[in-house]
């Protein structure tokens, strides 16, 4: 049952992109196409859970024993940055046509906030690494549901008439907030 808990506060009511805020720039720079939202996610998925096990186990296993938890920023990035990399390898032979689609948003996976934010907020929590993984899949597939709803608003929102002044970004920004308010109706789940 705990998992479960886990599972839908991180997916609904604190989604990460929508609730805390964090992953904001892939989430309005690749999400004008469904496919493109729904590859950005799969590959947000991949390297959260990665990074979230690798950096809970350099954590639990080398900063506490050792006394270096000042070093768990830099450590985290470094392991993330990796971990981007060896993505964007796999991406450039699996999948070319996805590689091409996400363009410079791909590298930054790097620089996302949600990944960082997600790896130190397992350990701010005290979760065992059980608990992490399904915390770091939940807030994964809460980014890639965000993403791709979004991304089909944005695809209909590119065939109907919309007032010039409000073309682009400012249409994308508040259609962000509706969307943020509606999934503030799942708040009193859990």
């Amino acid at each position: 049952m705990e998992y479960i808990l886990i599972f839908i506060a991180a997916v609904f009511v604190n989604n990460i992109v929508l609730s805390q805020f964090l992953g904001i720039c892939p989430f309005l720079g690749v999400s004008k196409k469904v496919e493109t939202a729904a590859g950005m996610g799969a590959a947000v998925t991949f390297v959260l859970t990665i990074a979230t096990i690798v950096t809970f186990l350099i954590q639990k296993y080398v900063l506490d024993p050792f006394g270096l938890g000042y070093m768990q920023t830099i450590s985290f990035i470094l392991v993330i940055a990796s971990l981007v990399q060896m993505v964007e390898i796999m991406l450039k032979k699996v999948s070319p046509a996805l590689y091409q689609a996400l363009g410079v948003f791909l590298p930054l996976i790097t620089t996302n906030c949600a990944i960082l934010g997600v790896a130190i907020v397992v350990i701010q929590k005290d979760f065992n690494l059980l608990q992490s993984v399904v915390y770091a899949i939940s807030t994964a597939i809460g980014f890639a549901l965000a993403m791709v709803i979004f991304a089909g608003i944005r695809e209909r929102l590119s065939l109907t008439l919309i007032p010039e002044g409000v073309k682009g970004t400012p249409i994308a920004l508040i259609t962000a907030g509706i969307l943020a308010m509606a999934f503030m109706g799942f708040s009193g789940i859990v």
